[in-house]
């Protein structure tokens, strides 16, 4: 007997309660916690939603420009993605250092 398979959820509706849900997401060991919700962010949101993230971000009074351990901000992580260059894009708009 064969099951049906799950459908592919393709273009989901990204509102502000599943937006601000990357803020509370909690860090690993001694890993920066603005840091570690920036880059949940930007792994797990297309750019329109990443932008409206940034915005909550802010208004919570979190760090934009957060380090990793080995100290680089997601700016610089993001200025290296030459596939999706519009992150950082966004990020500098922002006033990411």
């Amino acid at each position: 007997m064969s099951t049906k398979d799950k459908e592919k959820v393709i273009g989901e509706d990204l509102d502000e309660t599943k937006v601000a849900r990357f803020l509370e997401m909690q860090p690993y060991g001694d890993e920066n916690a603005d840091f570690h919700v920036l880059q949940k962010a930007y792994r797990g949101l297309p750019a329109e939603a990443f932008e409206r993230f940034l915005q909550l971000l802010l208004q919570n009074g979190r760090d934009l420009s957060a380090t990793d351990p080995k100290g680089r901000t997601l700016l610089q992580l993001a200025s290296d993605n030459v596939r999706h260059p519009e992150y950082a894009e966004i990020l500098k708009r922002y006033g990411a250092q």
